[in-house]
């Protein structure tokens, strides 16, 4: 940028967030008294026959840009409205200097002229070619931008500018720049980068000119939408209601369409359901009375009105009131009964902060719960909800086998519905029941697909929250759902569909836990069912416990139930007969007598004689089955050698892994036998029979491992394993015992079946704090890490003829020879 030597002394004109550039003919209101002062001035001071001239410098917040524009009083007379006014032609760029002295009541400045040159980015001369395009360009905005606003004359006189200075400067009239925007074009000297930033700008305006048309067109357009359907609809109504009287019904009569519309309009529906429901409505006011398509759209309609779609109950949250509810309708089952509370107190935390629904999910619950039949699984989710205070609704899904049971059947097929979840939400009358899936476990699959499978998106918290049914097609919120699936065996779930469910074992009840629960909730039952008053009957504490532990063995309480139901029935009919007087107290030895003897006697209270254990070769395991833990005898025999016969026989439906626990036993015995002193020879020369009782129930795993070596050492050692003392744990060929599932059920099936000792492994020693404490206060566990341990443990002392021939002490974990 150049100065020029010429030094101008001019009044100044302030432009308050106003702009003059070159070229430009303004005219200016006389009535402010600087603009009046400088003209004057100006005036005052200009040679006779020449026109006065100013200093037009834009003014910001009382800041003087650096350059102004020299500027001709052309004409002074009065403006439009009659103020007093001048008519000013912008002339040339001069930069300001320093304030001086002059005629009048103006400020006076001195200045320079400001040369123009171009330039390109590295400072050489930019190509003629790229400042024709870019004066073409800029003709092109301004001629689309002119024409919309209809100013042809002015399209005309921008097309004849072919200086770039000249055009660039013809910016300075856009209304859509900002003084920011003018002053920089001012102070800009390069022409052509000044022509490059009021194109910059124009199409920047053009394009958000553009949006903004395309916004008002398309409100026009919703507003004569609806002024044409409102129209249309008027004259629908007129025309329906003359095929009324024709066919001699009363207007409005059977006007089915109009009717769902109404309902459709009247309901809190979702924006995107109520949509499709007018959309369905469309299609039900075209088709005719005898299509049957028209059945089907109802039926949609219907349930999609009777869905409870912004339904939702509130959450009790009284903490300790829910825990009150659990604890009063279940006794034991703590692990469930603490996650529901933590459950409750993380959504009431949830609710105070404000955090109910995050990233469009609201915060459900998904867990299975897992145990034997009768431990109160189904029972629970009924108290569950109303803990919660919400609605409960029971899913049976034993035996289903179609998947459309659960995601419903598409429209298309006659007598389609929508699936079991849809359906329990409905039934259930809120968005937030609380939902069992009872025997989930139980779910088949056939040619008509995998329910398992289109459970998958039901019970994943991160996808249900837009489930869509195959009939609703539209999308259903199971985010707040409280899904409670209860299972009798994990194994049999799908390992997908257990990963997206939060699992919590019902191992059973103890003996205590039975009591409890008979004489708070069962007795009362069965004596309305006996048609008994609870005066007249009552069962005290030592009946209720022995009906527990002698006349039913099971992880839940249904047998005891009907135990008890039989000896209120019995003692119903013998009042009816005359041969029992009321009221009536059933002690422990009055239940002989009415329902007969005791069916599971404990090994430990049988004659020494009669027990299974009095010989040797039968160890006593732990087993977990269906129905909870169970004890599991193992029985050890040798061949007779003159009979013949050699190697390992296994009978009572043993799986793959339990044979191979019984051929690791052997091959230890085999190979460790010298250490222990048994007679290993007789393995070789006899055959082995091994049987575990109850041939026709299938048993697998290696959890019997120990029980069988025990077994074979006490067959060859002669000596006995005591009665009360049961084992469970996987052997290894080194005399390892590894850990194995199931301590707390196996330890729970051994307190019922009066085991006092009962032998683990070392590393299953952490399972034991899940076991419940009056558990562990009757049992003697040792955790061990090796064979010779457990036979150290389990085998009886030595006879004293066959001590001395062994002289093995009684410390000792070396085994004598049989005698």
């Amino acid at each position: 940028m150049a100065l020029t030597s010429d030094t101008l002394t001019l009044p100044v004109v302030p432009l308050d967030d106003e702009v003059v550039l070159p070229g430009m003919v303004v005219p200016l209101d006389l009535s402010d008294t600087e603009v009046r002062a400088a003209v004057e001035a100006a005036q005052s001071a200009a040679p006779e026959g020449k026109k006065p001239r100013v200093l037009l410098v834009p003014r910001v917040d009382g800041n003087y840009a650096g350059i102004g524009v020299l500027g001709r009083v052309e004409q002074v007379g009065r403006l439009a409205d009659g103020d007093p006014g001048a008519l000013i032609r912008g002339l040339r760029r001069v930069r300001i200097g320093a304030g001086t002295a002059g005629p009048g009541a103006a400020l006076w400045v001195e200045g320079s002229e400001v040369a123009e040159t171009a330039a390109g980015p590295g400072g050489e001369a930019p190509s003629p070619g790229a400042v024709a395009e870019l004066v073409k360009e800029y003709k092109a905005l301004a001629t689309s931008w002119l024409r919309k606003r209809g100013a042809w004359e002015v399209v005309d006189r921008v097309q004849q500018i072919d200086d770039v200075a000249q055009l660039a400067d013809n910016a300075g009239y856009s209304p859509f720049l900002t003084t920011a925007q003018k002053i920089e074009l001012l102070e800009t000297t390069d022409p052509v980068r000044r022509l490059r930033a009021a194109v910059d700008a124009l199409r920047e305006h053009l394009a958000e000119q553009e949006v903004a048309e395309s916004i008002a067109k398309d409100v026009q357009e919703g507003v004569d939408k609806q002024q044409r359907e409102f129209l249309l609809r008027r004259q629908l109504e007129a025309v329906r209601k003359e095929l009324a009287e024709l066919d001699g019904r009363s207007p409005g009569e059977g006007d089915e369409g109009e009717d769902y519309r109404a309902r459709v309009e009247a309901a809190d529906l979702p924006e995107d359901v109520r949509k499709a429901a007018l959309k369905e409505v469309d299609k039900l006011e075209r088709s005719s009375d005898q299509s049957p398509e028209g059945g089907w759209i109802r039926t949609w309609l219907d349930t999609v009105l009777e869905m409870p779609w912004r339904e939702r109950t509130d959450d009790a949250y009284d903490i300790a009131g829910a825990k009150e509810v659990l604890d009063a309708d279940h006794a034991g089952l703590a692990d469930v009964k603490e996650r529901i509370t933590e459950y409750l107190a993380v959504r009431k935390r949830r609710d105070e902060r404000g955090l109910g629904v995050v990233g469009g999910r609201r915060g459900g619950a998904v867990l299975a719960l897992v145990g034997p039949p009768g431990v109160g699984k189904t029972s629970l989710g009924e108290s569950v909800a109303r803990a919660m205070g919400r609605k409960f609704v029971r899913v049976a899904l034993g035996g289903v086998r179609d998947e459309a049971e659960i995601r419903g059947h598409r429209r298309t097929y006659v007598g389609a519905l929508p699936g079991r979840i849809v359906r329990a939400v409905k039934e259930a009358g809120s968005m937030n029941p609380v939902v069992l899936l009872d025997e989930i476990d139980k779910v088949g699959s056939d040619f008509r697909g995998d329910p398992a499978a289109a459970l998958l998106e039901v019970l994943d918290p991160a996808q249900n929250h837009t489930f869509r049914d195959h009939y609703l097609e539209v999308e259903l919120d199971l985010s707040d759902v409280v899904f409670l699936a209860t299972a009798n065996v994990m194994e049999a779930v799908p390992e997908a569909l257990l990963d997206r469910m939060e699992v919590v074992r019902l191992d059973g009840y103890t003996e205590d836990e039975k009591v409890t629960i008979a004489r708070d909730h069962l007795l009362a039952r069965q004596l309305e069912r006996a048609g008994l008053e609870p005066d007249e009957v009552t069962l005290d504490e030592a009946a209720l416990r022995k009906l527990a532990g002698e006349y039913t063995r099971e992880a839940g309480v249904r047998n005891l139930e009907r135990a008890v139901a039989r000896v209120l029935r019995k003692v119903a009919a013998e009042h009816e007969l005359g041969a029992r007087e009321l009221p009536f107290t059933v002690g422990p030895d009055a239940l002989r007598e009415l329902i007969g003897r005791p069916h599971h006697t404990p090994e430990s209270a049988q004659d020494p004689a009669e027990r299974r254990t009095s010989v040797p070769g039968v160890a006593t395991g732990l087993a977990v089955t269906g129905a909870g833990g169970d004890v599991l005898y193992v029985e050890a025999s040798l061949a007779d050698p003159e009979t013949g016969g050699s190697g390992l026989t296994l009978t009572g439906q043993l799986g793959d892994v339990m044979k191979e626990s019984a051929h690791i036993a052997l091959s230890y015995l085999r190979s460790r036998g010298a250490e222990l002193e048994l007679p290993v020879g007789d393995l070789k020369e006899r055959g082995v029979h091994l049987h575990v009782p109850a041939g026709a129930v299938p048993k697998d795993g290696p959890s019997a491992g120990v029980t069988m070596t025990t077994a074979l050492a006490s067959l060859l050692s002669g000596r006995q394993v005591r009665p009360d003392v049961a084992m469970t744990g996987e052997v290894s060929l080194t005399g390892r015992v590894l850990p194995i599932g199931g301590v707390k059920q196996k330890l729970l099936a051994a307190h019922r079946a009066g085991v006092t000792t009962v032998v683990i492994p070392k590393r299953n020693e952490p399972d034991l704090d899940d076991v419940p404490a009056e558990v562990l206060a009757g049992l003697d566990v040792h955790p061990v890490s090796d064979v010779r341990q457990v036979l150290e443990l389990a085998l009886t002392p030595a006879s004293a003829s066959a001590a001395d021939g062994s002289g093995s002490g009684s410390g000792s974990a070396k085994l004598p020879v049989a005698a």
